[in-house]
């Protein structure tokens, strides 16, 4: 019965909450199906916990689907409407040389750690 659990939950995308002062940490969980509404969601979670600065763990997604990146200029335009930022950090080398393929890594800046996200330094890839 366990392992239908796991493997139900790993078809959708979902993601893990943590809240720091004034930043809300969110870990994405990549699943088999399309990411459509990962912006509401994580759009919600923002606004349920009233706060709009936001920075994405990313580690554990391998690829970056146009759809997923589609959810991030969706969310990143909500969090600018309310002063805030959202920042990636632990972006595969892949994951961040797709970002940059669709000129996207300067709306959605990459950071190398999450405490690098907070401080705002710029994690630099190569490639």
């Amino acid at each position: 019965m366990a392992d239908t659990t796991l493997k139900e939950t790993a078809e959708e995308w979902d993601v893990d909450v943590s809240r720091g002062p004034e930043w809300l940490f969110m870990r994405i969980h990549p699943g088999k199906q399309s990411p459509e509404g990962m912006a509401d969601k994580m759009w919600s979670l923002a606004d349920r916990h009233f706060v709009y600065r936001l920075v994405l763990e990313m580690d554990d997604v391998d690829i970056l689907p146009s759809r997923l990146m589609g959810q991030l200029i969706m969310l990143q335009k909500r969090v600018l409407q309310r002063d805030g930022a959202l920042r990636l950090c632990g972006l595969s080398p892949e994951c961040a040389q797709a970002l940059r393929f669709c000129r996207l890594d300067k709306a959605l800046p990459n950071y190398g750690s999450v405490e690098d996200a907070v401080k705002g330094q710029r994690y630099q890839t190569v490639g």
